[in-house]
């Protein structure tokens, strides 16, 4: 077991961020992770986190995946004193971090995302992975679903996709995953890509549009530039940033501000 000091870190603010969807809560401020192919359990008290995991596999998986090695004080500290809204929203979720999550998986979570809601979106997700990912068992005896590869899911016919309850997004799911799995798109080479050439690339997947490209770049790229923008953050803009956000001022983490005003907006 690792601990380490609660700062700027909350798992149940990051589980609700709407950026992960297989992160749940277990009871008693304890969460279950899937992701990377692993699973993965932490306890959050009043003033550290616990991972339950060797120190091995925390420095090379978890810390970096949690992305630790980030001081999200200093960008709390750069929001300007005036911009009340903004100062409100990074307090109220400053336990939120970006994640470094797998780029296959934010694709076809991001697609399954539109139009939905976080409850809905992971159920979705966990009936998908139970179907078609591998089935593992932790040293534990834990058993936990990886998420499906892009050759599985190129395979699987249309109606077992909308058997998943993925409506009409079970088509943009097929065809991306056949874009991939044929070479159409390279995923480790968009993985090395500049923000606006990534963005670029991932609009050419089928049924992928702005906020969701934005998204993928945001959450698995790790581009902190990229600004999703869904009803929620378009109305915020209007109301709040009249003279439109200042981004210019941002720049190189605008995107972490995103996710604390979407927080602040959804819960409040």
């Amino acid at each position: 077991m690792i601990n380490i000091e609660k700062q700027y870190f909350s798992l149940k603010q990051i589980s609700e961020s709407g950026q992960c969807f297989r992160l749940e809560q277990l009871g008693n401020e304890r969460y279950g992770l899937t992701a990377l192919g692993r699973y993965l359990e932490a306890q959050e008290n009043q003033e550290e986190i616990s991972f339950f995991c060797s120190r091995e596999e925390f420095e090379s998986v978890w810390k970096d995946y949690f992305d630790l090695g980030r001081d999200y004080g200093k960008i709390i500290a750069c929001v300007e004193e005036e911009d009340d809204y903004l100062r409100k929203a990074v307090c109220y979720g400053s336990g939120i971090r970006i994640l470094k999550q797998d780029l296959w998986e934010m694709i076809i979570s991001f697609i399954i995302s539109q139009q939905n809601n976080i409850k809905r979106i992971r159920k979705c997700i966990d009936y998908l992975c139970r179907k078609y990912g591998e089935e593992k068992r932790t040293e534990e005896g834990k058993i936990y679903y990886t998420f499906p590869s892009p050759e599985k899911l190129a395979n699987v016919p249309l109606e077992d996709l909308y058997a998943c309850n993925l409506g009409y997004r079970s088509r943009y799911i097929q065809k991306t995953a056949r874009s991939v799995a044929e070479g159409e798109l390279d995923l480790r080479i968009v993985q090395s890509m500049e923000y606006d050439v990534a963005k670029s690339e991932l609009l050419k997947l089928y049924g992928i549009g702005e906020k969701v490209a934005d998204c993928i770049c945001l959450f698995a790229l790790h581009q902190l530039d990229a600004f999703p923008r869904d009803t929620h953050i378009n109305k915020v803009l209007e109301r709040q940033y009249t003279e439109g956000f200042p981004f210019e001022k941002y720049r190189g983490f605008a995107g972490v501000l995103q996710q604390y005003i979407f927080y602040y907006d959804l819960k409040n």
